[in-house]
């Protein structure tokens, strides 16, 4: 028999050894994301100085004309030498330093910018975005720098090359300049992490600019970038852009090169991850799309489609079919929401467009599965394993840790909670039941089940002999910490990377006091707790913008591009008129 005393000095000393190599951890921890903010605040500090030596050579610099040049006037006069690349990269350094110092949206300074400037001076050709600087988002690879997504242990290693878009939009003139933040792991709309903080919306610092791309959107509404580069696994660039009132695409999946750009979760098919741009109008979003659909992007990535941009069906001035739905019927529509779809859809039918009902259009289809089931199942597949090996060794951002508790539940649990929960929260039981971890076969299955889904969906927008879908696209901005308690408030934007189809946002309106006194009152359609979370998240919110989110079938991102400007237009036309 052994020695009770010596049992309990070996248990204490595992204990103290837990303990003291948990205190390490944080300790390195600690000290990698103190080394990160210092390493930030020299690129930062790099980057005033590059603009202050030119304010200082250049006294007469004035950067308001130039900030406010839509994305065409601004290509067009650096292509004709009326300003040259380096007022504009300066006068839009300055400004993104201004604007991170209040919003907290920037956290790298690609200093290539400046030999890159310095190629275009050299360069005798002048390609379709010559001199303009880009933001790149975090996730995606910038040569000799972190893509992070807000994680310590991917601190301190740089990309080896840059991510193909990046060279694509080199090859193209651009001039990325800087990386703007993200939430941590990406999995989130809000926009928080331990290393760089938590970015707010500019408009209102209670509130999220979204996520994950919500450090470009942020900056882009700001004004301190003109054009900036997304990724959306589930709305990651449709969220923030409608949070922040620009205009956001994402592209059908495999029509930009996604190689180079670090995933959420690597290795999952069933949400298909979209790249696309992100600039205060839908004119910036097509000079983007026709520079990086090149024969550049096509010889890089021979994976993707090689289809150039279809200037025929963009520039087209054929009346559309449209298909319109107020509600998904699973995640309730805020009052402004609601009311963005049904002014667009009047003016849409004033301009001679056809506008069909579909209130309750794919209700055959049960958008309830494919959101309490088929996402999850999608996302989860494995029972949470890679997506929580982003974590292994990590503290969590407080933003995030309601969500990564449900994901950390072993599959037992999942199971016994899912049914202690059914009677309250259908909606959740049947999440938590969904995220636990497949078989192979299960895998194939459901591979099956959402494909067969797909083309059922594709069969109803034939039978009704659609071109287009207008559908809400969620808003306004959330109060900063609700994304992470409600994550089914991406379901307006997660079907169609479940579908894969193009789909882009445009601010349409802004919340009035009547639609704040509506949502008091506000029903959601199971009147559960995350319907009443969705309620405080988005209160407090007049002035804000509201976007509405526009559809095609996969491959046709010309034609949702061209949806995209008929939607702005019109805007812009009744707001001139008021």
């Amino acid at each position: 028999m052994m020695n009770p005393s010596l049992v309990s000095a070996f248990l204490c000393c595992c204990a103290v050894t837990i303990l003291l190599l948990n205190w390490r951890r944080r300790r390195t921890g600690q000290r990698k994301m103190q080394e990160a903010r210092w390493r930030r605040d020299r690129a930062l500090q790099q980057m005033e100085k590059a603009a202050g030596n030119f304010k200082q050579q250049n006294p007469s610099h004035q950067p308001a004309p130039i900030l406010a040049f839509t994305l065409p006037q601004l290509c067009g006069n650096l292509r004709d030498g009326s300003l040259s690349p380096e007022t504009v990269l300066c006068t839009y350094m300055d400004k993104a330093l201004d604007v991170t110092r209040e919003i907290n949206c920037v956290t790298d300074y690609l200093e290539n910018s400046e030999s890159q400037l310095l190629h275009l001076k050299s360069q005798g050709k002048k390609g379709l975005l010559y001199g303009v600087p880009v933001s790149i988002k975090d996730s995606i690879d910038c040569k000799g720098h972190d893509s992070t997504l807000g994680l310590v242990k991917r601190l301190h290693k740089p990309a080896t090359a840059d991510a193909v878009v990046v060279q694509v939009l080199k090859q193209q003139g651009a001039i990325p300049f800087v990386k703007t933040n993200v939430p941590q792991s990406l999995l989130n709309y809000d926009c928080s992490n331990l290393i760089f903080g938590q970015t707010v919306h500019p408009m209102d610092h209670t509130k999220t600019p979204g996520g994950s791309s919500g450090g470009e959107a942020s900056l882009i509404k700001s004004g301190g970038s003109i054009l900036g580069i997304g990724t959306d696994v589930g709305g990651s660039i449709r969220i923030p852009a409608a949070f922040c009132g620009i205009c956001g695409f994402k592209a059908t999946g495999n029509r930009i090169s996604k190689r180079g750009i670090v995933p959420s979760i690597r290795g999952q098919k069933s949400a298909s991850p979209g790249v696309g741009p992100m600039a205060r109008d839908v004119d910036g979003l097509v000079l983007c799309i026709r520079a990086i659909l090149c024969d550049q992007m096509f010889q890089l990535d021979p994976t993707v489609a090689p289809l150039p941009f279809n200037e025929k069906v963009y520039s087209s001035s054929q009346p559309l079919r449209i298909g319109y739905y107020t509600t998904d019927s699973f995640t309730v529509p805020s009052p402004s929401m609601k009311r963005a779809v049904l002014e667009t859809k009047h003016l849409l039918e004033k301009a001679g467009h056809t506008v069909r009902h579909m209130l309750v259009p794919f209700k055959p289809l049960n958008i309830e599965h494919v959101m309490s089931t088929l996402v999850p199942a999608g996302l989860f597949a494995d029972g949470g394993t890679t997506f929580l090996e982003s974590f292994q060794g990590e503290s969590a951002d407080p933003n995030i840790k309601e969500f990564l508790l449900m994901v950390k539940l072993p599959g037992w649990l999942k199971s016994f909670l899912s049914w202690i929960v059914r009677a309250i929260s259908p909606r959740m039981s049947k999440s938590l039941r969904s995220m636990k971890e497949k078989s192979v076969n299960q895998l194939w299955k459901l591979h099956t089940e959402v494909e067969e889904y797909c083309h059922e969906f594709i069969a109803e927008w034939k039978r009704l002999n659609l071109d287009v879908v207008l559908c809400p696209a969620l808003g306004p901005a959330f109060k900063i910490g609700f994304p992470g308690k409600i994550s089914v408030g991406a379901s307006y934007t997660i079907l169609y990377n479940f579908l894969d189809f193009p789909a882009g946002v445009v601010p349409v309106t802004t919340v009035t006091a009547k639609d704040e006194e509506d949502l008091k009152t506000l029903r959601g359609h199971y009147d559960d707790i995350w319907d009443r979370t969705l309620k405080k998240a988005a209160a407090g919110a007049i002035g804000l913008p509201v976007a509405v989110q526009c559809v095609a079938l996969p491959w046709q991102d010309e034609l949702c591009l061209r949806f995209m400007k008929e939607v702005e237009k019109l805007t812009q036309e009744k707001q001139r008129k008021c």
